[in-house]
């Protein structure tokens, strides 16, 4: 048995301790935390100091009794979680539940997992930071409160299974109120004068007007002005400038780039640094800070001058605004500056090229750059058009990484170079161009713009970022738009050949695809928010819990004095809410059914987002309409509203089954029996008719006729999500770009089979076909247990081979859907 017990959190962060330890170190992993707040219960002791009531769970049992047997064995137990706030509660969790002898226990940390940091970190071990743990304690229990005395009141007030917390919902709020915005703005037209010029030696350039023209008429009367006029350079002014490289990444920033620069989402990022920190080669990517160590300084150093020369090189120490930035105390950066390009999975590897060239960057020389600035003048009028310019000296960190930027920061132009010219130079005008262009709303949020604006404003620190933009979509307050656009018509004027014409042209607006777009119930439960819990909603008030954790961190503040401090006040309003508030429906009055003479009102319903027709208080009973996927309580109109009775259409009978048209999940939809039929991009259901329906019916039965058998099974083909697929015998079989998809040969056909066949089998691990129950291979080593739709996912540590029918037939059970559940679907259809 070895000496020596090491105890982290991950897995895969095991595997690569243990290539650096020797045989007297045996590695373990906890797999997260073995100790947490019940799910089920409030967990907390309000009556008794807030003193949380900490249960390991079913799962983790197993394996807290076999670390606790280790730990026994061993003559040194080595806690080795993560530098952050949850790592040193795992390892607290880990010395209490595991009964562990302080005498013998150390704690460790290290921000990589490289060979020196570890031995380092062995060699000056420390104890457990209390008040670390005590920081992490404060939040958890703040919102297992908010959460568990907010989310009843929403369930009674709004809608059943709704849920709050504390930093998902000021992030709901920021986006709900940026939507607002949007909504409430006039654009506001002006026009835009630009000109292309070409001096004595044939070089043309482009310059414009500092000034708009509010209305067609005055641009117009500007260029007219111009009309057999003269030009010439009036002043020509060239100053040298500097841009600096940005700091290394801190993990707010690298969210941000990465979903510029390679459109990761937020928890993208987090999951595939996570893999990159636990392979040793990067440091930790939970952090605030911007700073490097020595160490780091100097590899990037004698990186840039072995690949670029000394020219490039400036060393450089940056200084982070976070005022409570967190105990990790580098930024993000690669452990081996020398290693460029590692043999790496594909979002790996582009992650890890992202930090390693914004690392060195920020050790490189600033880029030396001139800038030019031409005025020209007219003979008949003292308006002056500008052009700007601007070269690269000296490129410095340019040669590496330039920083993106988000969309509300980029400016509509960039800057090139200038031809020569002097002063007093005459200028032929090619054309002048008067430009219809319009205000534009603020831009809605990004993954990446919602975690700046969150830092910019203190709420959450780096290891909530991922977690809150995930819940929020998750719970259904907010959705990734799909929109791509409307077109709007605009007018250009140009002036060219001594003539003033008129163009009508287009352009697309209002595009939402990828933003963060909130939903009707995620408005509702934000208003009613706001409206009766002003104090959590409050931006100031969230940033303030967030300085009271790092007091209390760094022992400055008592957590269980802030928790008395909160709750005293919160508690109160939580109860008058849930006694006294009006229910909240988002109802918006539209009209009067003309038929009826009933209120026509758009709502939120048990079942979502609908309009009605009537009222609970008369005698006849309400008309219900479940709104469209792309429809919104707050936009829809009166006759967008009435056009929703009349769905589903029937359109009606064709080969003895009944035809209608009807809007879903997805989108509209023909029914024909029991099959449904996706409409075209841009087909309504409105608008359908019968020769249409047929053809999409036809093209349906064509497309799922058998194009082969094979062991005297039907083969059929089709289109899916992910691409082109043949389908045998219940499985559904890619077709790579290797095969001719519209000409597939019988060849083709029984190769694609058996190839899935032993891929199928490969996967295999246990069967029990009677019991229609299997388990097979899953992803990054781990294995699903799959009963039809159900599947359960084993932890790494579970031997699959192992398991047997009555424990695989008990986890699926587990997983199950209650018979409850099943009801409420019922009566839901």
């Amino acid at each position: 048995m070895p000496k020596n017990l090491v105890i982290v959190e991950s897995p895969a962060k095991a595997k690569t301790i243990e290539r650096f330890l020797g045989k007297d170190f045996q590695v373990e992993s906890s797999f997260g935390h073995i100790a947490d707040l019940p799910s089920k219960e409030l967990g907390v002791d309000v009556e008794n100091d807030f003193k949380p009531k900490y249960t390991v769970d079913k799962e983790k049992k197993a394996l807290v009794k076999k670390l606790k047997d280790l730990a026994k064995k061993a003559d040194t137990i080595w806690l080795a979680s993560d530098e952050d706030r949850e790592g040193e509660a795992i390892s607290w969790h880990l010395s209490e539940e595991l009964g562990l002898d302080k005498s013998r226990t150390k704690r460790i940390v290290f921000n990589s997992i490289t060979k020196s940091a570890i031995q380092k970190a062995i060699e000056n071990p420390r104890e457990i930071n209390y008040d670390l743990v005590n920081a992490q304690q404060a939040r958890r229990v703040l919102d297992r409160l908010v959460g568990y005395e907010l989310s009843p009141v929403l369930w009674k007030k709004i809608k059943p299974g709704l849920s709050a917390g504390r930093v998902q919902s000021v992030a709901v709020r920021l986006i709900v109120e940026r939507e607002r915005d949007i909504e409430v703005f006039k654009p506001e037209a002006s026009f835009r004068i630009q000109a292309e010029f070409k001096t004595a030696k044939g070089n043309v350039f482009a310059a414009k007007l500092n000034k708009t023209f509010p209305t067609k008429a005055a641009a117009e009367e500007f260029l007219k002005q111009n009309i057999g006029a003269d030009f010439s350079v009036g002043n020509l002014d060239k100053k040298p400038a500097k841009k600096s490289p940005a700091a290394p990444f801190t993990t707010s920033t690298l969210q941000q780039e990465a979903s510029r620069k390679l459109y990761f989402s937020v928890g993208r990022t987090m999951q595939v640094a996570q893999r990159l920190y636990e392979a040793g080669l990067i440091t930790y990517m939970r952090t605030d800070s911007v700073n490097l160590s020595k160490e780091a300084l100097n590899a990037a150093k004698d990186a840039i001058v072995q690949n670029y020369g000394e020219s490039y090189s400036k060393v450089r120490n940056y200084t982070g605004k976070s005022k409570g930035a967190q105990e990790a105390h580098e930024a993000i950066r690669p452990t081996d500056m020398k290693l460029s390009n590692p043999s790496l999975e594909r979002d790996q590897s582009k992650l890890y090229e992202l930090i390693w060239k914004r690392t060195l960057a920020s050790q490189m020389s600033d880029a030396e750059l001139e800038r030019t600035n031409v005025k020209i003048k007219a003979s008949s009028h003292k308006e002056e058009f500008s052009a700007n310019g601007e070269v690269v000296k000296f490129d410095g960190f340019l040669k590496v990484y330039l920083e993106g930027t988000d969309e509300e920061d980029k400016t509509e132009e960039q800057e090139g170079m200038l031809p020569a010219m002097n002063v007093g130079e005459a200028l032929q005008n090619n054309f002048i161009s008067a430009t219809e262009r319009f205000s534009r709303p603020p831009y809605r949020y990004t993954e990446a713009s919602l975690v700046k604006k969150l830092e910019e404003l203190g709420i959450g620190r780096p290891s909530t970022y991922a977690p809150t933009i995930s819940t929020i979509q998750n719970r259904g307050y907010v959705e990734k738009g799909t929109v791509e656009g409307t077109q709007r018509n605009y007018i250009q004027l140009v002036l060219e050949a001594g003539a003033v014409a008129e163009k009508k042209l287009s352009e697309m607006i209002g595009s939402d695809k990828g933003k963060l777009v909130p939903t009707d119930i995620g408005m509702i439960v934000n208003d009613f928010l706001v409206s009766h819990f002003t104090t959590i909603l409050d931006y100031n008030f969230t940033a303030k819990v967030e300085e009271n954790f790092d007091e209390i961190a760094s022992g400055d503040e008592d957590w269980q004095k802030m928790m008395k401090e909160f709750y005293k006040n919160f508690h109160p309003k939580v109860l008058d809410v849930e006694e006294n508030a009006e229910r909240a429906s988002g109802e918006r009055v539209l009209g009067k059914d003309p038929k009826s003479g009933r209120q026509v009102a758009a709502r939120l319903g048990r079942f979502g987002p609908m309009v009605q027709i009537g009222t609970v208080d008369e005698e006849e009973k309400p008309l219900f309409a479940s709104l469209l996927p792309e429809q919104s309580i707050t936009t829809i109109t009166f006759d967008e509203a009435m056009e929703l009775f009349e769905l589903p259409r029937k359109l009606g009978v064709y080969e003895g089954e009944e035809i209608e048209a009807n809007v879903g999940r997805f989108g509209p939809y023909v029914r024909f029996g029991k099959k449904f039929i996706s409409l075209d991009k841009g087909e309504s259901a409105f608008d359908v008719d019968m020769d249409r329906a047929i053809e999409l019916i036809k093209a349906k039965q064509l497309a799922d006729a058998p194009i082969a058998h094979y062991e005297d099974k039907e083969v059929t083909k089709g289109v899916g999500r992910f691409g082109p697929f043949i389908k045998w015998d219940g499985m559904f079989i890619n077709v790579n770009k290797k095969y001719d998809f519209d000409n597939l040969s019988k060849t083709d056909i029984v190769e694609l089979i058996e190839a899935k066949k032993v891929k199928e089998a490969e996967k295999l691990i246990q069967e029990w076909p009677a019991e229609k129950i299997r388990i097979e291979k899953a992803r990054w080593g781990r294995h699903n247990i799959i009963k039809g739709r159900i599947k359960v996912e084993l932890s790494k540590d579970v031997d699959a081979t192992k398991i047997s029918l009555e424990e695989a037939q008990a986890l699926i059970e587990k997983k199950s859907p209650k018979k409850k559940t099943k009801a409420k679907t019922k009566a839901k259809k």
